[in-house]
C-alpha cells in the first residue's frame, strides 16, 4: 500500500471518530439542557403537582386505620413525592430507575424480615471495626472524596464515571427544585382552603 494513501485514510478514520465524539458531546448536552428546562417549566410542575395529590389520595385511603404517626406521615408523603418524581422522569435517568426499584426491593425486604422473624434466626456477629493504619489506606483524595459522597446522595448512581455521575446530579438537582415548588404551592393551597373553611364555620357560629 502507498504511504500516501495510507496516512490519508489514516487521517479520514481519525476526522470520522474526531467529529463522532462531537456530535455525541453535543448531543448530551442538549439533552442535558432538554430535561433542565423541562423540569423548569410550569406543565411538569403541574402535572407532577396533580399526579402526586392522587397519590396521596390513594395512599391516604389505604392506610387509614389505623393513623399513622406524624414522623411516620412525613416519611410517607416523602417516599410517594419522590415515587412520583421518579415516574415523572419516565425511567429515562438513573436515578428514577434506582428510585422506581429501591420501592420493589423494600417491599421485598419487608417479607423477607417477617419470614426471618418467624423462624427465629440468630444474631449476626458485628464486623471487627478498622485498624488505624486501614483507615488511612482506605482515605480518599479530597476530590475523589467529594465525588463519592455526591455518588452517594443521588441515587443509583455508584461508581459511574464522573461525566454520567455529574449529568445525573444535574438532572436530579432540577427535579428536585421542581418537586419543592409544586409541593410548596399545593401547601398554601391547603393552607387558603383550611383557613376560609375554618372563617366560614366561626361565621355561621355566630
Amino acid at each position: 500500500m502507498d504511504s500516501n494513501n495510507f496516512f490519508h485514510d489514516l487521517h479520514a478514520d481519525t476526522s470520522l471518530e474526531s467529529s463522532r465524539k462531537k456530535r455525541r458531546k453535543i448531543e448530551a448536552e442538549s439533552h442535558s439542557s432538554e430535561t433542565e428546562i423541562k423540569w423548569k417549566s410550569e406543565s411538569a410542575q403541574r402535572i407532577y403537582a396533580v399526579k402526586l395529590v392522587e397519590a396521596l389520595q390513594r395512599t391516604s385511603s389505604q392506610n387509614a386505620p389505623p393513623a399513622p404517626s406524624e414522623a411516620a406521615g412525613g416519611r410517607v408523603v416523602r417516599d410517594v413525592a419522590d415515587r412520583v418524581l421518579a415516574m415523572a422522569a419516565k425511567g429515562r435517568t438513573r436515578w428514577s430507575r434506582a428510585i422506581l426499584a429501591s420501592r420493589l426491593r423494600l417491599t421485598m425486604l419487608r417479607r423477607h424480615r417477617k419470614v426471618k422473624k418467624a423462624s427465629g434466626s440468630a444474631s449476626r456477629p458485628r464486623k471487627p471495626l478498622p485498624t488505624a493504619a486501614e483507615d488511612r489506606k482506605n482515605r480518599l483524595p479530597a476530590v475523589g472524596n467529594r465525588v463519592k459522597i455526591l455518588s452517594r446522595l443521588v441515587p443509583g448512581c455508584k461508581g459511574i464515571p464522573v461525566t454520567n455521575l455529574l449529568e445525573e446530579a444535574g438532572d436530579y438537582i432540577a427535579a428536585l427544585q421542581m418537586q419543592v415548588r409544586a409541593m410548596t404551592a399545593l401547601t398554601e393551597i391547603i393552607s387558603v382552603s383550611q383557613g376560609d373553611r375554618l372563617g366560614s364555620s366561626s361565621s355561621s357560629q355566630a
